[in-house]
């Protein structure tokens, strides 16, 4: 008997220890996390953004790409913002976030320094936790869901380019890769599909879609998913050898505003980028891309759960990060 119960423990240490447990660093972010240390975060927050908005519509699409682009390397933890030094590259200086918009970061360093200079406040609020507030404001600002953000993230210890390697999404991307990389992050294929629609806001350098307008194949040189007037609107504001920093609204219809037009793009075979397009022309993603383009309210709800879901990926905590002075700085 002792010995049979002996063999049941060794079975369940050992199946117990082959389990793949969820991620539960996130475990300490809640609502209303600065409500007695620096009560009023939020409207400061909001405050900055919304004077960044009124100098410039660059600041919505940027910060949100900017969040998005730190949450997936090392996790939301405000590393892609930190500069780089004579004995670091930084995040923000890998190739791929070269095209990070500058007023994304300035939005953050000024939200920092209003929240700073509110008395209490100083040295309270994470710059990561900023971002993560700053980036539903500016989804609310323009049209989008308003939604209460999870805080009480720390900021990062590291930030070096070579992190970034194979950890963001390309605009060639099949469905598989794109559902293989969230997947990586605790991100289902829905949640995938519901955060691609930040491409509802922004711009794309041509360079990024050309080979679908140019040189897709040998059977001809346009992408036979992309919509023909489209295709020949883009090669009217991206002509070959087109100067390498032109860059166009991803969003043909209502670039400025934050809504499902996305989907409804898709579906009318302008989706931008290889990795939108296949959303709708994917059987396995198509049925969500064709409800979403229709139901306004089902898209704000599951864009709101997937974006509560990035917020919660690789979050330190304790002794794995500190509240940084200077969002751009380690030390």
């Amino acid at each position: 008997m002792a010995a049979a119960r002996f063999h049941l423990f060794l079975v369940l240490s050992l199946t117990l220890s082959l389990c793949h447990f969820p991620d539960t660093t996130w475990a300490q972010l809640r609502q209303n996390y600065y409500a007695s240390s620096c009560p009023r975060v939020e409207s400061i927050v909001r405050g900055v953004v919304q004077n960044k908005i009124k100098q410039t519509f660059v600041t919505i699409p940027a910060t949100l790409r900017l969040f998005f682009h730190d949450c997936f390397v090392q996790g939301c933890d405000a590393s892609v913002i930190v500069a780089s030094t004579a004995t670091n590259k930084a995040e923000k200086d890998h190739s791929v976030n070269l095209s990070l918009a500058g007023d994304g970061f300035d939005t953050v360093i000024k939200a920092k320094a209003a929240v700073d200079a509110t008395p209490g406040c100083k040295n309270k609020v994470s710059c990561a936790d900023i971002l993560a507030m700053a980036t539903r404001d500016v989804i609310a600002l323009s049209g989008g869901p308003s939604y209460p953000v999870e805080l009480g993230r720390l900021d990062g210890l590291s930030s070096t380019a070579a992190s970034v390697n194979g950890k963001l999404p390309q605009p060639t991307f099949s469905l598989n890769q794109l559902t293989a990389m969230f997947a990586a992050n605790g991100l289902s294929q829905t949640d995938m599909i519901a955060l691609s629609a930040a491409h509802t806001v922004g711009f794309s350098h041509c360079s990024k879609f050309a080979n679908r307008i140019y040189s897709f194949s040998r059977r001809g040189p346009i992408d036979p998913t992309l919509n023909r007037t489209y295709a020949k609107t883009l090669q009217t504001l991206c002509p070959k050898n087109v100067d390498s920093r032109i860059a166009i609204n991803m969003d043909p219809n209502t670039p400025n505003t934050f809504d499902n037009m996305y989907y409804k793009n898709l579906v009318q075979g302008m989706g931008l980028f290889t990795s939108d397009q296949v959303l709708f022309t994917d059987s396995r993603s198509k049925p969500t891309v064709t409800k979403w383009a229709t139901d306004s309210k089902a898209f704000q709800q599951a864009f709101i759960t997937a974006m509560t879901k990035l917020g919660r990926v690789g979050v330190k905590s304790g002794r794995n990060g500190k509240i940084r002075q200077d969002c751009a700085v380690l030390a």
